[in-house]
């Protein structure tokens, strides 16, 4: 594949990913305010860059974005969101909410896990 056609295919990838992406500690308050607000379902992944696991499973969550259009997803790595995610104690840690309240929490993930979870609360 040239250079072009990849760059090219990141950028459709990209564009159609249902996911927001908390880069601090204000910018995930300001998500979990919009969460709190919403009557929308929402699925928040707490991983790490360091987290073997997380970097295997984040691609699913990725891919999860698109086919799960009425979820909010959201992915908030533990050290450029240090105070906020304090309570965070494994990771991955995907939390789930429905009008605007934690209503679930799952430990560690597989794609098929995740799938069925996140059919669960659509």
């Amino acid at each position: 594949m040239r250079k072009e056609d990849s760059e090219e295919a990141d950028h459709i990838s990209n564009r159609t990913v249902n996911m927001k992406t908390a880069t601090s500690d204000q910018s995930l308050l300001t998500i979990l305010d919009d969460i709190r607000s919403s009557k929308c379902p929402a699925v928040i992944n707490y991983g790490a860059s360091w987290c073997g696991v997380c970097s295997q499973t984040f691609p699913a969550f990725q891919k999860l974005s698109n086919i799960f259009q009425r979820i909010k997803f959201v992915y908030a790595d533990i050290d450029e969101c240090p105070e906020t995610t304090l309570h965070i104690r494994y990771t991955p840690t995907f939390q789930f909410y429905r009008d605007g309240e934690k209503v679930d929490e799952m430990f560690g993930a597989g794609e098929e896990r995740l799938h069925d979870r996140l059919w669960l609360h659509s």
